[in-house]
């Protein structure tokens, strides 16, 4: 009898375990299954399996306007059907015509503080979305903060139905996220363009406008990869107040960077490898007339659901498209200032890492410190600024005697601080939600560093002052003069504002072949010399158009500097300042001529 009775509570104990898994079996199988796991969430988790989503039918006509359901921890949702499509029995509304809306606080208001919304904008009537609208707003702790918050265009210039991401486990915009180095979960990929601010709609004066307005990504060679991108920015007037709360928008364009891919190895994996950029900075130019109308569908008896409505009602965004952006910067722009980047030790993996250098102290380093990477977005070594402060260059470029490279024509300074294997490696930077304007950096900041800095002791354009930290002490060892070695410092202009993508890569290629040629000459004076080159065997075999440029540069001061000790070393006539002269002059032949 008793062995009876513990079989049965065995068995019923062993019953209502199973029931209970099964029961959570059930629970799991009812939730969607990619509700806060890990992986992506690519999408808007859709409510439990069996959940009855509410209709309302706003203008009376017969069939749903509004979708009420659930998504993952019972947060409201309400989708507004603009394209008039959605039937009862829908579980969830369409994204190329409709709006989502996500109760963020479930405080049973919709599009109200803390809340967001998506809009989908089939302009058209292809059954695909065009445009897609994000709008995050703050709470009341947070008002008039640039930051957190979002009011954001994206626009599918390039048809491949890629807009915004936002990480649905959150409901927070998250576009920077990104796989492998630089392959963002945002279309920032091929011909593409969005318009942003980091704040709430309902803090813009003019919601036709925007901060960056645009950013603009250019696919010139169809690839589906970016070659070049715009970044035009709306500085809004304050009006006296602080800065992060003037949302005052002008207007008027203030600030451009133009970056650019010249050697084109931009690939799967390297998405997003920018070599040059500039950066104008003045008054800039009126962008009101460029105006974008567009269809905008929507069910108006829904605008009570948003605290501003005014983006729904949008038809017309003004911005400078791909086609007007060029000659508007260029032709209508009035710019003070002309700032100029390039990335040497190639390691930037997107935009703003190669525009940020600013010319302050060559030596100091770190984010808010002081230095040339004062920005926190710059990276903090490899990188080679130049600065025309007083734009007398107009942003022209030149080819370079001294050491083949492109520069800055009217550039006062520049500074290079010296990162030759990117041991300070700034890939994309470091974690960023969307919501701080300017994101930590994730980077291995180091010194000492070595530090080339130019100047323009003349006033005629050209830098023709060369001095050079190798050691990293933050004492400049050797200066050059050029005029002081009988080199003529002018060189062949050229004019940016006539240069199309083609132009700049059929520049970098011309540049990087004769940097290479070079680099042979040297090896030969080298070896007539009796030095033994092998040691460098490593970059005597380029491999890519970037490693000519890069190797041809290094052979040639490596030899350079191998052939200055030689000469400290030994009684020849193998005199030092013939040597400067050869190789600040670009003129190797010196040297060969001379044996």
């Amino acid at each position: 009898m008793k062995k009876l009775f513990i079989a049965t509570v065995i068995s019923v104990l062993v019953f209502n375990i199973s029931w209970a898994q099964h029961k959570n079996t059930l629970k799991q199988k009812k939730d969607y299954w990619n509700n806060n796991t890990p992986l992506v969430s690519y999408r808007l988790p859709p409510a439990p399996i069996g959940y009855k989503p509410t209709y309302i039918d706003l203008d009376k006509d017969g069939d749903p306007d509004i979708l009420r359901t659930i998504t993952l921890r019972n947060t409201p949702v309400q989708w507004i059907d603009d394209d008039d499509d959605m039937k009862v029995g829908d579980l969830e509304g369409d994204t190329d015509s409709d709006c989502v809306m996500i109760d963020v606080n479930k405080d049973g208001k919709y599009g109200d503080r803390e809340d967001m919304a998506v809009d989908w904008i089939d302009t058209n009537d292809d059954g695909k979305a065009d445009m897609q609208v994000l709008v995050e707003n703050s709470n009341l702790d947070q008002e008039k903060m640039f930051g957190p918050g979002h009011y954001m265009w994206s626009l599918d210039t390039d048809k491949d139905n890629v807009f915004n991401y936002i990480d649905w486990n959150t409901f927070k915009i998250r576009g920077w996220l990104h796989e492998g180095n630089s392959n963002f979960l945002e279309d920032y990929n091929g011909q593409s363009a969005f318009l942003k601010i980091h704040a709430p709609a309902y803090y813009v004066n003019d919601v036709r406008l925007n901060w960056e307005t645009p950013f603009l990504f250019f696919d010139k060679d169809a690839d589906g990869l970016s070659d070049m991108a715009v970044r035009v920015v709306d500085e809004f007037i304050d009006e006296g107040k602080p800065r992060a709360e003037g949302l005052n928008l002008s207007g008027s364009a203030s600030l451009i960077t133009l970056t650019y891919d010249m050697d084109n190895d931009n690939s799967p994996g390297n998405e997003f490898d920018f070599d040059m950029s500039f950066r104008f900075l003045g008054k800039g130019f009126n962008y009101m007339d460029q105006v974008h109308k567009f269809t905008n569908k929507r069910v108006s008896e829904a605008d009570s659901f948003f605290i501003d409505s005014r983006w729904r009602k949008v038809t017309e965004l003004i911005y400078p498209d791909h086609d007007s952006v060029m000659d508007l910067i260029y032709n209508r722009g009035k710019w003070d200032q002309i700032h100029f980047v390039f990335d040497e030790d190639d390691d930037c993996e997107r935009w703003e890492r190669v525009e940020l250098y600013d010319p302050l102290d060559p030596f100091k380093i770190g984010s808010r410190n002081g230095g040339l990477d004062n920005n926190p977005q710059a990276d903090a070594i490899g990188d080679r600024g130049e600065w025309d402060i007083d734009n007398s260059g107009k942003a022209n470029l030149y080819l370079s005697k001294f050491d083949g490279r492109l520069h800055l024509y009217g550039a006062e300074w520049g500074c290079w601080r010296i990162d030759q294997l990117a041991y300070s490696y700034q890939s994309w930077g470091g974690l960023y939600d969307g919501y701080t304007p300017h994101m930590d950096r994730l980077q291995k900041e180091f010194s000492p560093f070595s530090t080339i800095r130019y100047e323009d002791t003349d006033n005629n354009g050209f830098l023709d002052k060369i001095e050079m930290d190798i050691d990293g002490d933050t004492v400049f060892e050797k200066t050059v003069l050029l005029k002081d070695l009988g080199i003529d410092d002018k060189c062949d202009i050229i004019n940016s504002s006539k240069m199309t993508y083609d132009d700049y890569r059929k520049l970098h290629t011309k540049m990087s072949s004769n940097i290479w040629k070079q680099a042979q000459k040297a090896i030969d004076v080298a070896e007539n010399y009796g030095l033994n080159t092998s040691w460098y065997a490593f970059m005597k075999k380029p491999k890519s158009e970037n490693q000519k440029y890069q190797y041809g540069y290094w052979l040639q001061f490596y030899i350079y500097k191998d052939l200055i000790h030689k000469a400290m070393g030994e009684n020849s006539s193998l005199a030092i300042e013939k040597i400067d002269k050869a190789y600040f002059g670009g003129h190797w032949e010196l040297l060969l001529n001379h044996r």
